[in-house]
């Protein structure tokens, strides 16, 4: 339908008269008449942003909560207007009915405005109120444009402007999309922990700049990277009280013109029961109307996620390096051929992918950070830009990290007799021998064991220095690996 939507619209654009009346109505606005497609709920203005804004071809249903979003809030402003007085009881029930039916997922091919928009928002926000006008219209059992009976700016964006709406609805999808976020970013923690878990008894060394240090498990060294994504999560979570304050009322420029005393926070506490998010007001709403500080702490939160979860990304590379010349310590799981010239080569694509995934995110935070600076006065008009960007961060992340999880982080395996080999001739351990053989006894071994090419554990052997008892006591990872 949408497809045959558009061909219709713009063949009524570039050659009026060859449509029949039979196929469009007639709607008009400031620019003059238009035909609509009969089939099309969107009016006038939306076909006027599809005629001016064919940019990315990614439009407002391709994230199904960011169209949720916008029936939630013109629903809870419809509620605030009703409770209000100002809102008659037949329409307020035709928007109610419009918009359940879009958050239950229906009608979503109506809202069709490029993400890409001038005009801070205003095509995406039309497309919304024309859209759920002409739904309710015919939910109430009139036709298509009968805007007699419910308008899409006198009722659909009664007491509201973009400058409110479209902000707001942006939070409340993102803080959908969070959810979605977060559930997977834990499932994902949760895969190495599980890991954590499996390797808590073999012992590997630790490095730190890339040369050997201390032993460690590789229990814990997966552990590591678990808390650190759990931290990240916190993080991520936290920002999205950033997301919660709103300024619906505010209008224009935040001054609340043409609402009604009362409707801002009327309009918050339905919005809260409507989200299941705690929404509220923002304090000044000149000021949440011209700032963006809310986007930019959730963005830099998703980007802080996107860090954590690419220096380990880049870890397990190294890890898997190899098999003959790396540090071949783990196995990342077999996917696919990894080179057309190079035969048994394979690549740890899953990674790769992920690290990917991250720098595109990592991007498009310096995107939110710059477009949320150069907003003017009482208004940012790329509000747009910065929707994108953190829309395709949250859907990145979302789809990768169910791939990344399920496809490497629970095929890993460890190289036992590589970690083995690594220990024994590492003369890291040295530092642990400290307390058993003194610091000047362990700094002979050490010079010896790189002079000579010989593992510690070889000289103490050599030297009688410890049992082979004492050796294996020694080796313990409980004993290596904590303070004792």
């Amino acid at each position: 339908m949408k497809t045959f939507q558009k061909v219709l619209l713009l063949i009524s654009a570039l050659l009026p008269g060859l449509i029949s009346s039979a196929q469009t109505r007639t709607e008009k606005d400031l620019l003059g008449e238009k035909q609509i497609p009969n089939e099309a709920y969107y009016g006038v203005q939306t076909a006027r942003a599809l005629e001016n804004f064919q940019i990315s071809g990614v439009e407002t249903n391709f994230y199904p909560d960011y169209v949720r979003a916008y029936a939630m809030v013109k629903l809870a402003a419809a509620r605030a207007n009703a409770e209000n007085g100002r809102m008659k009881k037949d329409r307020l029930e035709m928007i109610e009915k419009a918009c359940k039916a879009v958050i239950d997922g229906k009608y979503h091919d109506q809202f069709l405005t490029d993400l890409y928009q001038g005009g801070a928002g205003t095509s995406a926000n039309m497309n919304a109120n024309e859209t759920l006008a002409n739904i309710g219209l015919e939910m109430g059992g009139h036709k298509k444009g009968e805007y007699q009976f419910l308008e899409p700016h006198d009722d659909l964006n009664m007491g509201q402007s973009t400058n409110d709406v479209y902000p707001t609805t942006i939070h409340v999808a993102i803080l959908l999309h969070n959810d979605k976020v977060v559930k997977e970013a834990k499932a994902l923690a949760a895969a190495f922990h599980k890991k954590g878990d499996e390797f808590s008894k073999v012992l590997k060394m630790g490095r730190t700049e890339g040369q050997d240090a201390v032993p460690m498990t590789v229990g814990q060294e997966f552990h590591g990277f678990g808390h650190q994504l759990d931290a990240a999560i916190e993080a991520l979570v936290h920002a999205e009280s950033y997301l919660y304050e709103e300024n619906m009322g505010a209008t224009a420029i935040g001054t609340g013109i043409t609402a009604s005393p009362g409707y801002a926070e009327k309009c918050a506490v339905h919005l809260a029961k409507i989200t299941g998010k705690p929404m509220k007001l923002s304090s000044d709403l000149i000021a949440a109307t011209s700032s963006m500080q809310g986007f930019v702490m959730y963005s830099s939160a998703v980007k802080n996620f996107a860090v954590t979860l690419s220096k380990i990304s880049s870890d397990l590379i190294f890890l898997a390096s190899g098999p003959r010349t790396g540090i071949f310590e783990i196995n990342l799981p077999a996917l696919q051929p990894g080179s057309s010239i190079m035969p048994g080569k394979v690549n740890p694509v899953m990674p790769e992918l992920m690290n990917q995934i991250c720098y595109k995110v990592i991007g498009n935070d310096a995107t939110v950070t710059v477009a949320s600076r150069d907003g003017l006065l009482q208004l940012n008009a790329y509000e747009p830009v910065v929707a994108v960007a953190i829309f395709e961060s949250q859907a990145l992340l979302f789809k990768t990290m169910p791939l990344f999880r399920k496809n490497c982080i629970d095929g890993i395996t460890v190289n036992e007799d590589i970690q083995k080999h690594y220990m024994e001739r590492s003369v890291g351990i040295v530092t642990a021998l400290n307390p058993v053989l003194g610091y000047e006894k362990t700094t002979e071994l050490a010079k010896e064991a790189l002079e000579t090419n010989k593992g510690i554990l070889e000289l103490i052997r050599e030297k009688k220095l410890l049992t082979e008892q004492q050796i294996k006591d020694f080796m313990d990872p409980a004993k290596m690996t904590s303070p004792q």
